[in-house]
């Protein structure tokens, strides 16, 4: 495995190996670009096959982080950790306030939080050896649970895709796919509900299904293999990533697809083909934005401020107006625009911070 041939194709800055003998902490820390700020980004639990896989997987998702703080307007860059253990059974308050004292070594160039297999139980313990986590409960000064929030960006990048797709960003008799009810799903469809739209929803999970059903008796429940097949005017995505590929396009029957699942697109042509199909695509990174747009909001001077965090999840509807025009203007797909958006801005402000005072 070349390590370094792949830092360099994909632009990262720092890869560190961190063990702890003692707690048996095997972690991994990746910055990927630090231009706009320090670098942002939650720390997964995983019981990776190999090591390759570790790697892999943290250059991956440190690099996304560079361009989903960026699509937010955050002056922040992108870094990743991972754990690598089973997070059902491998945890302890050892391990993690290890992990903590690794985080403080990088002295604030590197923040972390709640990612896949941790919670905020556990960086209430690293937070005992750094205070560079995020993602805390209100009673840690935290802005809690983030999939409110996430939720609310997600329906705000529906509206702006509705606006793309049909001329109006009112969901109003609007009929919204919604694939997975868990933690932002159902505060999702509590948003479309409100608005007057008509929700076709599923999940894997049953208990997630019947707390949607409790609360909102009128959104219609199909298997999820179905969901992809719906007529509807919006399919929004909320659970796996990869969902956009060569089964599942030629079932779509949708205008708009915007969701806060990552990585909705198996591979980039995937975003080609639904735009030449005249599907609407709304890119998942910035969409999901707003719970990086919360903790991000926790490390601002004071503190955590609510209004002011909503306020900002709120731009991500100007930001996928932006993006659309940019597809439009440079003739190519929303994904490729997004990652234009983003690469200018960093450029940008890179050449702001090297001009001397």
């Amino acid at each position: 495995m070349k390590i370094f041939e792949m830092m360099e194709k994909e632009g990262h800055e720092q890869l560190v190996f961190n063990h702890d003998k003692t707690s048996g902490l095997k972690a991994l820390i990746a910055i990927h670009d630090t231009t706009l700020g320090p670098a942002l980004g939650g720390c997964r639990m995983w019981p990776y096959e190999t090591e390759e896989e570790a790697i892999r997987d943290v250059l991956r998702l440190s690099k996304g982080m560079t361009y989903k703080s960026g699509a937010s307007g955050c002056d922040y860059g992108g870094g990743k950790s991972l754990i690598w253990g089973d997070p059902k059974k491998d945890k302890s308050e050892a391990m993690f306030r290890a992990f903590g004292r690794y985080v403080d070594c990088f002295k604030g160039r590197f923040s972390t939080g709640t990612d896949v297999g941790t919670t905020f139980h556990d960086f209430i313990i690293a937070r005992k050896e750094t205070p560079h986590v995020g993602a805390l409960p209100e009673e840690y000064g935290g802005g809690g649970n983030s999939s409110i929030i996430t939720a609310f960006g997600t329906w705000k990048g529906i509206k702006a895709a509705a606006s793309e797709a049909f001329g109006t960003d009112s969901l109003e008799g609007k009929t919204v796919s919604v694939q997975g009810l868990g933690k932002v799903g159902y505060y999702l469809v509590k948003h479309l509900i409100e608005e007057g739209a008509k929700v076709v929803g599923t999940d894997i999970v049953q208990d997630h299904i019947d707390k949607v059903v409790a609360d909102f008796p009128q959104v219609t429940i199909v298997k999820p293999e179905e969901i992809y097949s719906q007529e509807c005017d919006i399919f929004s995505p909320n659970a796996l990533g990869a969902i956009i590929n060569d089964d599942t396009i030629p079932q779509l029957k949708c205008k708009a697809i915007a969701g806060a699942a990552n990585n909705q697109l198996a591979e980039p042509r995937h975003g080609d083909i639904i735009r030449e199909k005249g599907i609407v695509y709304a890119p998942d990174y910035v969409v999901n934005a707003g719970g990086l747009i919360q903790v991000v909001d926790e490390m601002e001077p004071g503190g955590y401020n609510k209004g002011r965090a909503y306020r900002k999840a709120a731009t991500i509807y100007d930001m996928l107006i932006q993006i659309f025009d940019i597809s439009r203007r440079d003739n190519v797909p929303t994904h490729i625009a997004a990652d234009k958006l983003v690469e200018e801005r960093i450029a940008t402000i890179g050449i702001i911070k090297r001009t001397k005072k």
